[in-house]
């Protein structure tokens, strides 16, 4: 049994549908921010309705969604622009394999700030 014949990623139609599965990936990742951000700023005005003490978490909570739901928005932003270059450079012949995806490194860097920042919160006033 021959082996198929390797082709340049430029002519492999195999290389744009992965390139296509992993910005999907990212608008995937930026909606659910978004969604997280809009469910934590409406917590905030639940709060508010439960209870009138509660206005400092209340007020936290809705900065908290804003800042999700914008990183949400930068992020399908950063991905239409990162999946365009890419196809551009398959098109072209100038795609290299093994490079880092620096969208994500920044955007796992700003998540976990963002999630220890919480927590710190969280344990501050529990």
């Amino acid at each position: 049994m021959d082996k198929p014949a390797e082709r340049a990623p430029e002519v492999d139609p195999r290389v744009y549908f992965a390139a296509e599965r992993t910005f999907l990936a990212w608008i995937r990742t930026g909606l659910g921010l978004m969604g997280v951000g809009f469910a934590v700023s409406r917590f905030g005005l639940f709060l508010r309705e439960f209870s009138a003490t509660q206005h400092t978490l209340t007020t936290n909570s809705v900065v908290t969604g804003v800042v999700l739901v914008a990183l949400g928005v930068v992020i399908n932003i950063v991905a239409v622009i990162n999946h365009t270059t890419i196809v551009r450079s398959l098109a072209a012949g100038t795609w290299r394999p093994g490079k880092t995806s620096k969208p994500a490194i920044v955007l796992a860097l700003v998540l976990a700030a963002l999630g220890v920042a919480m927590a710190a919160y969280l344990l501050k006033f529990r």
